[in-house]
């Protein structure tokens, strides 16, 4: 008979020998609903999590309503000029002022007893409030916010942990890579959410796409197809080369966060011409690279435009710079289920053929509907199906401890998992197994990389 996690107990959940470069994970840390809890209360409860961005909340006013570790907020652009997080509670009886996804608000109404709140949470207006005496004091029921909420780059986060450390010293290594993001839209007007969303689910743990988005070992044996349509519009052999080359490599970025940073072996927008974007399109990226050049030099800008960088931001931020930019979030359900949103970004001024290219590219790839997501959540819940079978064993993460990692190894997805271990058994936590890569150490010379056929050199 299986034993649960707690008489198990949590030390055996991640077993790690560095000598013999073995690392295994527990697969009940992935089935167990006694974990999930843990994780509810010990991650999402205490860490730093993605809320929005600032293109999607521009002007005052502007609001987007989302559920963030399980409870509902609004990330609202006050009219005074503040950025605002609030609960998404009535302070009277505990409804839903924001019955919206997103929008512009002077005020939220409560449909159920007409409480109406300001931009900037406070209460306003309320029936016959004289029912109330003398006493009550309106500043009472200013609506509540989290304890926490900043933002890096565009990107805004909260906490419900009111002691946890800046959000600045929480991405730690993660920030040279946001910054590759956001300085695409330098000059442009910064960079933007793409209009529109795609939510979807998974019947997996959400563990398993962590591992899965930092993951370059399944790409060219599960994505066969993408890579077939590819090659069908122009030679393959080129992508898969630069997918597979010594320049690719996963890398620890400390607290958890990683990244797998590799030259481009997919169609891009940028830089990277392919022939099924059509000869008309190649003076269009030239063009755009001639930019990125004349903004970054052409070190920097060859890390944005030729570079991937699948990043992952714990507990469950994706800003993965592939086929097309896409912000993706994902939020646990139970052991077994998970919610998924992605978002397309893009710079802010970019239009016509440019932005369509990128919409298609992103779509293609990265979509719900595309070659490539629909093949990892059958990937995902094929794992989760084998766990009926085998909860007591022990999965392997230990590619690659041995020697530098190649973005075929598992480096990155170790550092998460030490991380993750760190919390749930309620520890001082940070990556100092020695696989930790530092941003100054990332390296910009790309000579070596092999462009797709026809690509930009």
């Amino acid at each position: 008979m299986t034993k649960s996690v707690t008489e198990a107990g949590l030390d055996d959940l991640v077993i790690e020998d560095p000598v013999k470069g073995r690392f295994k994970v527990l697969r009940q840390a992935l089935t167990s609903p006694e974990i999930y809890e843990l994780e509810r209360d010990r991650i999402f409860s205490r860490a730093w999590l993605y809320v929005g961005h600032a293109s999607e909340i521009g002007e005052p006013g502007d609001y987007v309503r989302r559920d963030v570790g399980g409870r509902p907020v609004i990330l609202q652009h006050g009219h005074d000029g503040e950025t605002r997080c609030f609960f998404n509670s009535c302070t009277h009886r505990g409804a839903r002022v924001c019955r919206q996804d997103l929008g512009n608000a002077k005020s939220f109404q409560c449909f159920y007893h007409a409480w109406t709140f300001g931009s900037d949470g406070e209460l306003r207006g309320l029936p016959d409030k004289e029912g109330y005496g003398e006493h009550f004091d309106t500043k009472d029921f200013a609506l509540r916010r989290p304890p926490r909420l900043e933002e890096y780059r565009g990107f805004w986060f909260l906490s419900y942990d009111p002691e946890i450390q800046s959000l600045y010293d929480y991405l730690a290594g993660a920030r040279e890579y946001i910054d590759l993001v956001a300085d695409q839209g330098e000059g442009h007007g910064g960079m933007a959410i793409i209009p529109g969303s795609q939510p979807y689910a998974c019947n997996a743990n959400w563990k398993l796409l962590v591992e899965n988005s930092i993951d370059g070992y399944h790409g060219v044996p599960v994505h066969q197809t993408y890579f077939e349509f590819i090659g069908n519009r122009g030679d393959v052999s080129g992508l898969v080369k630069n997918l597979q080359s010594e320049a690719a490599r996963g890398y620890a970025l400390g607290n958890g966060h990683a990244v797998v940073d590799y030259p481009a072996p997919f169609p891009r927008v940028v830089a990277q011409w392919h022939p099924m974007f059509g000869d008309e399109a190649k003076a269009d990226i030239e063009a755009a690279m001639d930019e990125l050049v004349a903004i970054h030099g052409p070190e920097r800008a060859a890390r944005m435009a030729l570079t991937c960088r699948n990043l992952f931001i714990y507990p469950n931020l994706f800003l993965l710079d592939v086929a097309g930019l896409n912000v993706r979030t994902m939020w646990p359900t139970g052991p077994d289920h998970m919610t998924i949103t992605g978002w397309g970004m893009a710079p802010a001024d970019e239009s016509g053929e440019r932005l369509k290219r990128r919409i298609e590219g992103f779509n293609l790839f990265l979509g719900p509907g595309g070659l490539a997501t629909p093949d990892d959540i059958e990937a995902l819940e094929a794992c989760q199906e084998g766990f009926q079978a085998t909860s007591d064993a022990y999965s392997d993460i230990s590619r690659g401890m041995l020697r530098d990692a190649k973005t075929t190894d598992e480096a990155q997805m170790r550092s998460f998992w030490r991380e993750w271990h760190a919390h749930i058994r309620n520890e001082p936590h940070g990556d100092s197994s020695g696989e930790l890569r530092v941003p100054e150490d990332v390296p910009v010379n790309r000579s070596a990389f092999a462009p797709a056929a026809g690509g930009a050199s």
